[in-house]
């Protein structure tokens, strides 16, 4: 079963609507505990050598590690489920000073080399989840890009479908003429769409987003790089509606689908800094690199292009 790049609408949703809801009231104060004027002189002389230790680190860091250590920003997982495989992966990162969202579509057949596992569709990205869990899927990811990751977000299927109703259907621009048929899928699938403007309600948005080839074996020119732009448009349009929506008949929908590990607390803070965002502060990328087949048809990442995207990503809205 097939999902998208609009579980990043549910995470945003999550944190502007909570906003709103008047969650802000969650505060923590730590106070440190007096100490010996002897063991303060201990610790102090401790902290002195962990500073040089970590000088002598920071000489060895690479741009875009001094670009992370120096960033406020909140790096989180939005996964979309085909049974136990992710069958969408994005990592949106959110910098809370500048209010930018930067979404970074990872291909689910990217190659990702796992020498426990012999099988060759074990060696894809969208296998990890599976083996090891949503805390294996954020080690690879964060593997593949060169980043921190720090929350999840999962959505299921049915959410899909709800939240998009209670949007009252999202706009789209279908590029090809969809026909696919799958009278094994439980229930049977059923894709037809003609190429043009379409208002999809919730049944459709899934259909839409599922759709991988025609029954003749066509698809996006493009492949699955075609599917991730079809989603990126989708989620974009999405977005731009839910801006102007009232979100707090959107959000009862959210929260019912919604599995993350996202503490209340931190979504409040993330609802209080998401407000005044706009269209003009989200922007989304595909992975570098290519697709190939190798028994199997798996997508290579370029690590250069990679390292070099996220170092674009972690200097947006940062001043020269």
């Amino acid at each position: 079963m097939k999902t998208f790049l609009k579980i990043f609408v549910i995470s945003f949703l999550l944190f502007t609507v909570t906003i709103g809801s008047g969650l802000w009231a969650f505060s923590k104060f730590y106070h440190a505990q007096e100490k010996e004027v002897e063991l303060i002189e201990i610790v102090e002389s401790e902290e002195n050598e962990g500073e040089k230790k970590e000088e002598n680190i920071e000489k060895f860091k690479t741009e875009l590690e001094k670009l992370i250590d120096e960033s406020s920003r909140v790096n989180i997982l939005l996964l979309g489920m085909e049974g136990p495989r992710t069958d969408t992966i994005v990592l949106a990162s959110f910098d809370k000073k500048n209010k930018n969202l930067d979404l970074v579509s990872v291909p689910r057949d990217t190659y990702y080399e796992r020498k426990q596992y012999r099988a060759a569709d074990k060696q894809k990205i969208n296998a990890v989840h599976g083996d090891l869990g949503v805390k294996g899927t954020k080690r690879a990811v964060s593997d593949v890009l060169g980043v921190p990751i720090d929350y999840h977000v999962k959505v299921t299927y049915k959410g899909v479908e709800r939240i998009v109703d209670s949007l009252g259907g999202v706009e789209v621009n279908i590029p090809i003429k969809m026909d696919y048929d799958d009278p094994y899928d439980k229930p049977p699938l059923h894709i037809h769409f003609n190429k043009g403007r379409h208002v999809l309600n919730g049944k459709d948005s899934v259909k839409f987003l599922r759709f991988r080839k025609t029954n003749n074996g066509g698809g996006y020119p493009d492949g699955d790089l075609g599917r991730m732009k079809a989603q990126q448009q989708f989620m974009k349009n999405a977005l731009k509606k839910a801006f102007g929506f009232r979100l707090p008949v959107v959000v009862n929908t959210v929260v019912q689908y919604v599995d993350t590990d996202i503490p209340l607390s931190e979504i409040a803070i993330l609802a209080k800094d998401a407000v005044g965002m706009s269209m003009e502060n989200i922007e989304a990328y595909s992975l570098p690199g290519e697709a190939i087949t190798k028994k199997l048809s798996y997508f290579i990442h370029d690590k250069d292009e990679v390292e070099e995207l996220m170092k674009q990503i972690y200097k947006r809205g940062k001043k020269e």
